[in-house]
């Protein structure tokens, strides 16, 4: 039993766990998530007039702390309890106290039930159960290192070359011997046969080389070193060479996992990079704010050309140049033939700022002409996928006249056709779901039957679950999106155990402490987004520009509402108008507290402006609920409205102008993944506002270089706002403290130089891994492709019947 459970049964707060559990059968709710049952717990304190250190400090409150669910069931509770980060037991807690554990399915077939669909007597619904595919790999024990995975994996594989050297060695040496790219071979060659004789040679090399000057470049002893066994790829001078060949004979010799990390660093494996994201309008112009376009689009560009340089860097360390190789790296997204205005319809576009960096656009096959020309929402491009992801294996062995050697999966559908593409080519696979609609959605797994025919979450989440256990390593922006907080369940913790009623039980979902996981955080693009300070980089056209549109531009087509007074200190928020980004919550912020309207004035850029120019139901609910709320709060002449798709190098001068006006930013999701919008907010001097739900608790540090909002409790957001506003009215100075740490924050573990440096050598470790253990990993792959086809893909030819009927 629960320590917890166990701590108030054996104490005299027995009596109190009765009347507890008395006052919620007596209530009208059945099923309760965490706030409720704090709230409930806080409501039988105040009437039992209970102290505040008993509710917190107490063995119930304690207990209560960490009760993430409460369900109902005739006289019976059932307490899903969460003791610790991404861990979870059930108890079914009697009248009498009696307490029973419950199993994963017992704790299933409940929610079923508490949706009414639960029926026995049709037979056990289908099980789906990944753990013991885990088996081949090795578990981290302390969810302190979740997200650490590739620190741990380095340990085990040093380790495991410590226990049985010579067959982890002949792995090492035939990994090694492996490598070639457009027909060269590289670092060893027919010369050395065995890891014995590469031990030898390398000592071999290693005293030639002793006695080369540091400089030396590799071409004055290429043919040399090829001689004794070893191609161009070792480093571009003798001084790099030396401590390339040094390291693996350091790892021959005494292994060591932060030894390994540094050697597989510079082994040159990874040229070509496929990065997949088939929905939303993918463009580098005149697409941000469009249905299902936003912050991706932004991270994907931006960290391409970073993968780019970076890569070139790496080719040139190894002293690949001798051999005129070139990384090419190719973002694959679908072809929308009517294209809007917008470069969609074009099949290759060379990416700004590159040398070798193109958007591949393949289209959706001619199911139905109707749809299959336009855009397709992200909920509906499911039936697609399989078809896309084989005509898009074509498309990219013709543009990398071969195969990629790393292919990425972006969301939840780039993810899918990343496992589709990889399973194929046989690469490794990299996955980066940026946001889990399976955590946005409240319920959105127990009560997916109805939601179904507008989200289709049944195929969403089966997909999820086949490319997330596919994938060789996972990269997260934080660490909570993987296992949350003590307070909150992460993203990927949601998958771990849950039901989708009538079609099948998750018993484990994934695993974890798997290794796999990393957090490696974006970056931002510090050619376009900067500090307001720096005024020699800004254009003066563009900021005048920019000032008339923010503040005092009378255009009905681009702009709702005038500013009574525009000298106000601007609260400003940037976002797609759908209901997560809820920015009509921060109107409604604005438009409930009178202080803060005295101070400031509201502008909001959010897409569209009227419903008849949007076809997404979201975004079409919003725009009336925006205003609704300007009309409700009388907030003529306080609010700006901006209808604009901004080009890039726009929206940061978007942020430096407010800045310039001593304003705010304020990022008031219900739920945010990472929030690119908040590292360009601060880098550009902004002080800034965030939902503590999600990245933004990692990103800033409250009350130090910026500021946690709740968006569930308006006037509590308006309360910190407003504080914050006062407090630069008394001290000018405060504003700009809290600018600079902003600013100071970014710069220091925010760039794409290090994100770019981890990703890579991060796939360079899994693919060593994925090389040693790929007869492991056989049975999980041929699980995933056996639901991909028994689950996913009669689902998805049903959506696609449907989509033939419109």
């Amino acid at each position: 039993m629960s320590d917890l459970i166990q701590a108030v049964l054996n104490s005299d707060e027995r009596t109190n766990l009765r009347q507890f559990a008395s006052q919620l059968r007596a209530s009208e709710k059945r099923y309760l998530l965490r706030n409720e049952i704090l709230a409930a717990f806080s409501d039988y304190c105040s009437h039992y007039e209970q102290s505040e250190q008993f509710q917190t400090s107490s063995r119930l409150g304690k207990l209560i702390y960490h009760v993430q669910e409460i369900i109902l069931d005739g006289n019976s509770l059932c307490l899903i309890i969460r003791p610790r980060i991404a861990s979870q037991e059930a108890y079914r807690l009697l009248e009498d106290l009696t307490v029973e554990p419950m199993s994963i399915s017992d704790l299933l077939d409940l929610r079923d039930r508490f949706v009414n669909r639960y029926h026995p007597q049709d037979g056990d619904v289908f099980e789906i159960d990944f753990q013991p595919f885990y088996d081949y790999s090795p578990a981290i024990r302390d969810p302190k290192n979740i997200g650490k995975g590739v620190e741990y994996l380095n340990r085990y594989l040093s380790s495991k070359l410590f226990q049985d050297q010579n067959k982890w060695l002949d792995s090492a040496f035939n990994f090694l011997r492996l490598h070639h790219h457009n027909g060269h071979q590289l670092l060893i060659n027919e010369r050395i046969q065995t890891q014995q004789a590469l031990s030898q040679q390398i000592k071999t090399a290693l005293q030639w080389l002793s006695d080369r000057p540091d400089d030396a470049p590799y071409e004055q002893f290429r043919f040399d070193l090829q001689t004794l066994g070893f191609e161009p790829g070792w480093g571009n001078t003798a001084l790099r060479v030396r401590e390339t060949l040094g390291l693996l004979d350091q790892l021959i010799d005494s292994p060591d996992h932060q030894v390994l990390e540094s050697f597989a660093a510079r082994i040159p494996m990874i040229f070509q990079i496929a990065l997949i994201s088939p929905h939303g309008w993918f463009g580098q112009e005149g697409v941000l704010g469009r249905p299902d376009t936003g912050g991706q689009i932004v991270y994907i560009l931006d960290q391409v050309k970073s993968l780019e340089k970076q890569l070139q860097e790496d080719i040139e360390l190894a002293g690949l140049d001798v051999l005129n190789i070139h990384p090419k790296v190719i973002v694959l997204t679908r072809l929308i033939p009517n294209s809007d205005g917008t470069t969609c319809n074009q099949r290759l576009e060379k990416i700004y700022g590159t040398e070798d960096a193109w958007i591949l656009r393949v289209p959706f096959r001619e199911f139905n002409p109707k749809l299959t020309q336009d855009w397709i929402s992200r909920f509906e491009i499911w039936p697609y996928l399989e078809t896309f992801a084989i005509d898009a294996e074509t498309a990219l062995r013709a543009e990398f006249s071969g195969k990629p050697d790393l292919i990425i999966g972006n969301y939840s559908d780039g993810n899918l056709v990343a496992f589709l593409l990889a399973r194929k080519l046989k690469v490794t696979q990299c996955n980066v779901a940026h946001a889990l609609e399976k955590s946005k959605y409240l319920f959105s797994n127990l009560y997916w039957q109805d939601l179904d025919d507008k989200y289709h979450f049944s195929l969403q989440f089966t997909a999820d679950l086949i490319a997330m256990n596919a994938a060789n390593f996972i990269i997260s922006s934080t660490y909570q999106e993987i296992v949350g907080t003590p307070e909150s369940v992460g993203q990927y913790e949601s998958y771990k155990c849950f039901t989708m009623p009538e079609l099948y039980h998750v018993t484990s979902g994934i695993e974890l402490f798997s290794p796999k996981f990393n957090v490696v955080p974006p970056g931002v693009n510090e050619t376009v987004y900067f500090p307001y300070t720096r005024t020699d980089d800004r254009l003066l056209g563009d900021r005048d520009r920019l000032e008339d549109l923010l503040f005092t531009l009378d255009d009905p087509a681009q702009v709702i509402g005038k500013l009574d007074d525009p000298s106000k200190r601007p609260v400003f928020s940037m976002a797609r108008l759908d209901r997560i980004k809820n920015l009509t919550g921060l109107a409604e912020c604005f438009g409930k507290s009178k202080a803060l309207q005295e101070h400031c004035n509201l502008i909001l850029i959010a897409g569209k402006l009227r419903t008849e120019d949007s076809t997404d139901h979201e975004e079409i609910s919003e725009i009336e609920k925006l205003y609704q709320i300007i009309d409700e709060y009388d907030l003529h002449g306080k609010v700006r409205w901006l209808g604009v798709r901004l080009a890039k190098g726009d929206s940061g001068e978007i942020y430096r102008i407010i800045a310039d006006h001593q304003g705010v930013f304020v990022q008031p999701a219900l739920f945010e993944a990472f929030g690119l919008t908040i590292l360009e907010a601060m880098i550009s001097g902004l002080p800034t506002f965030a939902t503590r739900f999600g990245g933004p608790l990692e990103i800033i540090q409250d009350k130090f270089n910026g500021f946690y909002i709740n968006p569930t409790h308006t006037e509590e957001m308006a309360a910190t706002i407003l504080e914050f506003v006062s407090k630069c009215d008394q001290t000018p100075q405060y504003w700009s403290d809290i600018s600079n740490r902003g600013i100071e924050r970014v710069y220091s573990t925010y760039t794409w130089k290090i994100h770019t440096n981890r990703l890579l050598s991060l796939a360079k470790i899994y693919g060593f891994w994925n090389y040693t253990s790929k007869e492991d990993r056989e049975d999980m792959l041929r699980y995933t492709e056996a639901l991909f086809y028994l689950l996913y893909k009669p689902r998805a030819q049903a959506l696609l019947t449907e989509h033939m009927q419109r």
